[in-house]
């Protein structure tokens, strides 16, 4: 609200409760002739007008608002809310702030979270023999409550967070054997993830299976736990301006000729040869591709050698992404969730996850925070 609103409707306030005071006083002054029966005097359909007191009860709840409404102007941020915070205070983050709706908000937040976190600590972790991550939740929270609270944080906080979020792997994997962790990662999975993903997690166009063995930033517990923490934001870019229409019929091509799905398509080997050319351009797809075209975990581009797309493998399908590119993001879930939730909702993407066989891409490390946005992110 504005300064002119917020004013406009104190000064309305006081004003307001200043009349009605006004006449309350004026008419218990006010003392009226009486006749020698006690009445003024006035007759109104045969009935007469005494001057009796007003009730004492009526008295004190009218007087007690006023007192009430006062006491909630000088607690609360009632009147003049830019320049008057009120004496009222809550806990938020450890320190005490004036009272606001959005600060009440944030400490009722915290103080359901602490139950949260303490069953978490003696009904889950415990449970699963996880209770060693403990110790690391406290200190990785500690280290994002500097990170939030600093204006200018240590240039490597940041990483220390990332390794922190790798150490809790091993507990994750832990916890993906517990059926109760796994009952609870499930419930936040359809409330925040199944919107994108599906329930059964399969994913859709544009949309990542979380059922396979395919990982576009890699798999393992670290990795899942820094995609959930950080988020992610891949970019494939267009390539029409830069190689022509021919340069992306021609890659297309290559791209099916190499790939897992290219049975059904009567490929044109002249188209194929050009396209391998200019896939292997150093500035063209084999950046980020890699020259076997299995793709790389440190950018989140995607294997073109197997059959799993994530926009669709079809001629058309490819040629419209290296037309216009495309864009993905991952949104972050630290702030939103925080740790002790992302880590029952890791170990049960984790338990949906086919281990087996796992794709040889060129690997990087599990702690890389938010990768570069010079991903492809076709397949």
């Amino acid at each position: 609200m504005t300064f002119f609103w917020s004013s406009w409707i104190t000064i309305l306030s006081f004003m307001c409760w200043a009349f009605i005071l006004a006449i309350l006083i004026m008419v218990l002054k006010y003392k009226p002739k009486l006749e020698e029966d006690g009445t003024t005097g006035h007759t109104y359909d045969g009935i007469q007008e005494y001057d009796k007191p007003l009730p004492k009860w009526w008295l004190v709840i009218f007087f007690g608002s006023i007192v009430w409404g006062v006491a909630y102007w000088v607690f609360f941020p009632a009147m003049f809310p830019k320049h008057w915070d009120g004496l009222a205070t809550v806990q938020v983050d450890g320190e005490t702030v004036p009272w606001s709706s959005k600060n009440e908000l944030y400490s009722e937040l915290e103080s359901n979270n602490k139950v949260f976190t303490d069953n978490f600590e003696q009904n889950i972790l415990a449970k699963a023999d996880a209770s060693g991550a403990t110790s690391t939740l406290a200190t990785l929270a500690d280290m994002q409550a500097t990170m939030r609270h600093s204006e200018t944080p240590p240039a490597d906080l940041q990483a220390q967070i990332d390794e922190k979020v790798a150490e809790l792997s091993p507990y994750v994997e832990k916890l993906s054997e517990n059926p109760n962790a796994l009952k609870v990662g499930s419930r936040l999975f359809l409330q925040n993830c199944s919107v994108c993903h599906g329930s059964n997690a399969k994913g859709a166009v544009g949309y990542p299976n979380l059922t396979d063995n395919d990982w576009l930033y890699g798999g393992e517990a670290a990795n899942i736990l820094t995609t959930l923490h950080n988020g992610r934001v891949g970019g494939m870019a267009a390539w029409r301006d830069q190689i022509g229409e021919g340069g992306v019929r021609a890659v297309s091509e290559y791209v099916l000729s190499i790939s897992g799905n290219q049975e059904g398509y009567d490929l044109d080997q002249t188209m194929v040869a050009q396209g391998k050319v200019i896939f292997n351009e150093p500035t063209n797809c084999v950046l980020c591709h890699g020259s076997d075209a299995k793709g790389m975990i440190s950018t989140g581009a995607p294997n073109l050698t197997d059959d799993i797309w994530l926009y669709g493998g079809d001629r058309e399908t490819v040629r419209e992404t290296l037309r216009y590119g495309r864009a993905g993001v991952m949104p972050e879930w630290q702030t939103k969730l925080g740790n002790e939730r992302i880590m029952l909702l890791a170990a049960y993407v984790y338990s949906l996850s086919d281990r087996t066989a796992q794709p040889a891409t060129k690997a990087s490390p599990a702690t890389t925070a938010v990768p570069v946005t010079a991903a492809a992110t076709a397949n």
